[in-house]
């Protein structure tokens, strides 16, 4: 049986190393002009074009966090540095998609942007800022960035996040005017907070949640964890069935966010929307880096390790949403009152830190805690306008080099 005549090309390629993702930086000129062409590329290059979980014939590593793709370019937009186009390849499958952005890797664009020449920093500049447009999402971000004396990125410093062991340079990452990234509306169904009901699932129980479906950065829905069934309360949150209802709710929500038509073909795009588990957060300490709130985040069907940068960007808008399950929650928190404080004065005190239309947010998840500036104002049309939410990463380039797909 004679074998089909099969190639294998270069790629050029930098892996990275950004946040608590790791994915593979393209230049969109190496791709094929043709954006359609691109996911047989990307498969091949990751490992999973026939589909295998472990990514064995790529550089992908066997996760959804690690099996992440950024394509870059010089932008011809006006105000704009660089255009940047997000891919989640899939793990255990064949699929690309290419319906959202993702945070973590967005912090690296800059200084990727940075070491391969398509920005260039002043004589004696130390600090830059780069202006992204997210294709994906058609949503600007600007990424203020360390430059080391060689006019290259400056990967070293002393700032740590969650998730990431040792320390390194501040990225700070604000997402500006991010409401509405895939549906047009901080609020996609025009209510802060609704029940959502499951009761066609074969096999399973019915219940109902309460949610906060909420579009800016990435849609995401935000679930009540009081509010879970029972079953799911009593499994490991690991558990096949607990991410099946889990999973459940992030269809039904999908259809009410106008993402999908119904819930068999929201089954068909796993990226978005996102969802998340909220609860009050674990720590009790009442101080300027107090939690918040406590997030369970899913990617692709299974538990984040942390939680997505994207995340903190929706989470902190919706928190500054009267009446969202974000903020119902955040106002429960319960601190222990300081020794010599009277009871009434930390009564209902949530940490959201106030000054004017300005507000910090700390959330806690299972690697840590990510802290988020979100500036809002006063809107006719919408009530509250969401300006920009800035989250700060740190990003390190690990190799460059050439990565063999089969064409």
């Amino acid at each position: 049986m004679e074998q089909q005549a099969r190639t294998r090309r270069l790629l050029p390629s930098v892996m990275m190393r950004c946040g608590t993702s790791k994915g593979l930086f393209l230049h969109r000129r190496d791709l094929p002009q043709d954006q359609s062409l691109w996911s047989n590329v990307l498969l091949s290059a990751m490992g999973s074009r026939d589909g295998d979980s472990r990514q064995l014939d790529g550089v992908g590593g066997a996760t959804s966090t690690t099996s992440k793709v950024a394509i870059v370019s010089k932008s011809t937009r006006p105000g704009i540095d660089v255009d940047y186009t997000f891919a989640q390849v899939g793990v255990g499958s064949s699929k690309v998609d290419f319906s959202g952005n993702c945070g973590n890797i967005c912090s690296g664009v800059g200084p990727f942007a940075l070491d391969e020449g398509l920005v260039e920093p002043g004589n004696g500049q130390t600090e830059m800022d780069v202006r992204i447009f997210n294709t994906n999402t058609s949503r600007e971000i600007v990424e203020t960035i360390k430059i080391g004396p060689d006019g290259k990125f400056c990967e070293f410093g002393d700032y740590r996040i969650g998730g990431v062991k040792g320390t390194a340079s501040e990225i700070e990452v604000a997402f500006i005017n991010p409401a509405g990234s895939m549906t047009g509306k901080l609020l996609p169904t025009g209510l802060p907070q609704e029940t959502l009901n499951a009761s066609s699932t074969p096999g399973m129980e019915p219940f109902t949640v309460n949610v906060s479906m909420v579009d800016a950065a990435n849609p995401f829905v935000f679930v009540d964890a009081s509010t879970m069934p029972k079953t799911w309360q009593s499994l490991d949150r690991n558990d096949p069935m607990a991410l099946e209802i889990v999973e459940i709710i992030r269809r039904i929500a999908a259809v009410r966010m106008g993402l999908a038509r119904d819930e068999a073909s929201a089954s068909q795009v796993r990226g978005t929307p996102k969802i998340a588990i909220l609860s009050q957060a674990e720590s009790r300490t009442h101080n300027d880096t107090t939690p918040d709130i406590h997030v369970t985040s899913y990617s692709m069907g299974k538990m984040h390790p942390s939680f997505q940068l994207t995340g903190a960007v929706c989470l902190s808008a919706a928190i500054s949403i009267p009446g969202t399950v974000v903020s119902d929650i955040a106002e429960r928190q319960d601190y222990p009152t300081p020794p010599g404080t009277p009871d009434e004065g930390l009564e209902g005190v949530i940490s959201v830190k106030s000054g004017g239309f300005e507000k910090q947010v700390v959330i806690e998840h299972a690697s840590g805690e990510i802290t988020a500036r979100v500036k809002t104002r006063e809107d006719s049309m919408e009530g509250l306008a969401v300006e920009s939410v800035t989250v700060s990463r740190t990003a390190r380039r690990l190799f460059e080099g050439n990565v063999l797909i089969n064409v």
